[in-house]
């Protein structure tokens, strides 16, 4: 399914117009999060100093008008973003890191699985582009230093699993750079956050 990124922005810059005297809801409230360190299935997230990550790519709802259904992940490459739909034209945004040059993709998934503190596999090629990578072979163990962080999520077209996955990241300054080999990297309290509302099945529109 080719997905056009001019048909999600356009999108994203149009709020329906509601009626001359009823003005449009409100945004939904969202609670705080800490970006504080924290003990976590056995292991501690480590503290992020959020302040030094760009507004822009801080976890905020924002107004968002679009096709596709509340619950539904649209993946912006090029804004460096994440949105998860919510109702009344709203939608749950964080910032990511993104495939660098030659890594990219686009099209329609679904998650599959999710993991949490899952284990990192690098695949074969990888491994002879860094041949150091070889020790892991057979699998990192989750842990603050893996590089998919505290959760990931798994994402499939057709049920064939694509490699490429939603997770967290210790390197939390690629934030908003095209610097992964084609999976999405958030702060690992976002994607903790993220993994919480999303389940297998939820449809994934990387744009």
């Amino acid at each position: 399914m080719e997905i056009s990124r001019r048909r999600f922005c356009l999108a994203s810059l149009t709020l329906p117009l509601a009626g001359c005297l009823q003005p449009p809801p409100p945004p939904p409230e969202l609670a705080p999060l800490s970006y504080a360190a924290r003990r976590d299935g056995g292991h501690v997230v480590p503290a992020v100093p959020i302040e030094q990550i760009p507004q822009d790519f801080h976890r905020q709802i924002v107004p968002l008008a679009s096709e596709f259904e509340p619950g539904t992940l649209i993946v912006d490459t090029g804004s460096r973003h994440i949105y998860l739909l919510l109702e009344d034209d709203y939608a749950l945004r964080y910032g990511i890191g993104v495939g660098r040059e030659g890594f990219g993709w686009t099209g329609a998934s679904q998650v599959f699985a999710r993991r949490s503190w899952p284990t990192w596999t690098p695949p074969p090629e990888m491994i002879k582009r860094q041949p150091e990578l070889a020790r892991w072979a057979e699998g990192q163990p989750g842990g603050p230093r893996n590089p998919l962080g505290a959760r990931a999520i798994y994402l499939a077209v057709d049920g064939r699993d694509t490699g490429y996955r939603i997770h967290g990241t210790p390197e939390w300054q690629s934030i908003g750079q095209a610097a992964s080999s084609g999976c999405f990297r958030m702060i690992n309290h976002d994607v903790i956050d993220l993994f919480d509302r999303v389940r297998a099945g939820t449809s994934v529109i990387v744009v």
